[in-house]
């Protein structure tokens, strides 16, 4: 065999070698999360306490590979930080808001999605637990495989439906509160959509529509900044920190209020002084948003590993409740050891370092291409939405919401692309044909123009039409030609089906594995 045959043979078995590796790590992970559940001792309680951990920490995993690239993919898309740069500003955050700010007490149902009252006994609840863990776990492991950035919430509460009305039947489910999550699977994409689409055409209206960006941006970029230090402090003293102590909503706001007025008085000399060095473009403006997406990237880590770490080890601490209290009763809250929450923080950090490049890429470059201007939009949205829906009593997800905030941005994009295609329409159409060097005059003082004044342009352009025949003598089916040419699809529109797709089925496909799995386990426990 000739060598250049061996290399070839080589780098195409290198993507398979790699992927070994990170199966390898992530098995090695699981057997220490086992080896150290049984040097605590907790296997002297109950061998169900070890496999309890296990699963918990393959579920922490998954929520580390699937749904922090909500967080940090945009500041990646937009390239504001690096691949590796996000994963360990990432896995430090999230690891630390876990074991900071991950509570002490955690709902032993999620969601008050079934009533707990009618599962029989104690087995049998280990048991719903065990399978809706394990379930939601590999309904993540599988969309992770394909890209596709799935709920990790709406995922577990799937999988303890599904697992609940295996072991007691309909009448188990909260159906209301299952309504509201459907409800939430619209309200939450849209509303992060159009609030996202909302700052990013401020920006363009307020800098990059103007003449003078570099200008219009040392004037506004500091309030924009200061906006996002405000909405982050209220955010992460109502979700990030509210474990620790109990924050209302109007201290929350004072807070905010306060850390947004000291970081425009910081930040505005700091922009002054670095707008002064770099180009009058777009690019140079994107510059001046490096530092807050690094901040947002961080700070959106820290409360989501606050908040989702209860989706790992939140069945995870209520089996490890019935199981140590020796009542078998089956309680609504249960504490969360710290030894629980520390195998959370790391199974998160572990699953983003080995598989949470594969949807951070997707969310932050393949559904729409993105810059930093776009990406401090996306954040905001998130942010906003989830400040807003949990006022509202709303149960949203966080990766919905982000995600939704993408489709928003590059909507919006496609919308002003094709406006301003129909205005260049208007424009060739009220000059006589041929007569280029008119066309570029106008076009001259077109450009130039603000946004009201291109307006007043246009609207002369076509009060003169009226009053003479159209020379160019366009036909409305040549128009429409011409608005082909120009459109462009700025969203793949093949991203936003397989995404959608998997958000329809998540909550379904998670409960029917965890209705078969309860199945399986009691199955197994029952011919034991």
């Amino acid at each position: 065999m000739e060598l250049k045959h061996i290399s070839e043979l080589e780098r195409a078995t290198q993507k398979g070698r790699i992927e070994l590796f990170r199966l390898g790590i992530g098995l090695l992970f699981i057997i220490g999360v086992m080896l150290y559940t049984i040097a605590r001792g907790e296997a002297q309680g109950s061998l169900f306490i070890v496999i309890a951990a296990m699963i918990g920490g393959y579920m922490a995993m998954n929520i580390g590979a699937n749904d922090v690239a909500n967080n940090v993919g945009p500041a990646v898309g937009s390239k504001a930080l690096t691949l590796g740069g996000a994963l360990v500003i990432a896995a430090i955050f999230e690891a630390a808001g876990a074991i900071i700010a991950g509570g002490e007490v955690v709902g032993t149902i999620r969601s008050g999605i079934i009533d707990p009252n009618q599962i029989p006994d104690g087995d049998t609840f280990i048991w719903v637990m065990m399978a809706a863990l394990l379930a939601a776990a590999l309904w993540l492991n599988i969309a992770t495989a394909l890209g596709a950035p799935v709920s990790t919430t709406h995922s577990i509460v799937g999988a303890v439906l599904g697992a609940g009305i295996a072991s007691s039947g309909l009448g188990i489910g909260n159906w209301d509160t299952v309504g509201r999550i459907v409800i939430s699977w619209v309200v939450s994409p849209l509303m992060g959509g159009v609030i996202a689409a909302f700052f990013l055409y401020v920006i363009k209206r307020s800098i990059t529509y103007k003449a003078d960006l570099i200008g219009a941006a040392r004037k506004t970029v500091p309030y924009l900044v200061a906006l996002m230090a405000f909405v982050f402090a209220v955010y992460l003293m109502l979700k990030g920190f509210s474990k620790i102590w109990k924050v209302s909503d109007a201290q929350a706001v004072v807070v905010g209020a306060a850390v947004g007025v000291l970081v425009l008085l910081v930040v505005r000399p700091l922009v002054a002084k670095r707008a002064a060095h770099i180009a009058n473009s777009k690019d140079g403006v994107n510059q001046l948003f490096t530092v807050p997406l690094i901040f947002s990237a961080a700070l959106l880590s820290f409360a989501h590993g606050s908040n989702d770490v209860a989706n790992a080890v939140g069945p995870l601490a209520a089996i490890v409740e019935v199981v140590t209290s020796g009542t078998g009763e089956i309680a609504r809250a249960a504490p969360i050891p710290m030894w629980v929450m520390v195998v959370g923080a790391l199974g998160i950090a572990v699953g983003l370092g080995l598989f949470g490049p594969r949807v951070i890429k997707t969310v932050g470059s393949e559904i729409t291409e993105l810059d930093k201007m776009r990406a401090y939009c996306i954040a905001m949205a998130a942010t906003i939405t989830v400040i807003i829906a949990s006022q509202l009593g709303i149960p949203v997800s966080t990766t919905h919401v982000a995600v939704g905030a993408v489709f928003g941005v590059g909507f919006l994009r496609e919308f002003l692309k094709s406006n301003y295609a129909r205005m260049l329409e208007d424009i060739k159409a009220h000059h006589p044909e041929g007569d280029q060097e008119a066309i570029d005059a106008f076009m001259v003082r077109f450009t130039k123009a603000s946004v009201d004044e291109k307006g007043r342009l246009l609207a002369e352009l076509k009060r003169q039409s009226k009053q003479h025949e159209d020379p160019a003598n366009f036909s409305k089916t040549e128009r429409k030609g011409l608005r082909k040419v120009y459109r462009k699809e700025l969203v793949k529109r093949s991203q936003v089906m397989r995404i959608v797709a998997a958000w329809v089925i998540t909550v379904p496909a998670s409960a029917l594995m965890a209705g078969l799995l309860f199945f399986t386990i009691k199955g197994m426990m029952i011919g034991a």
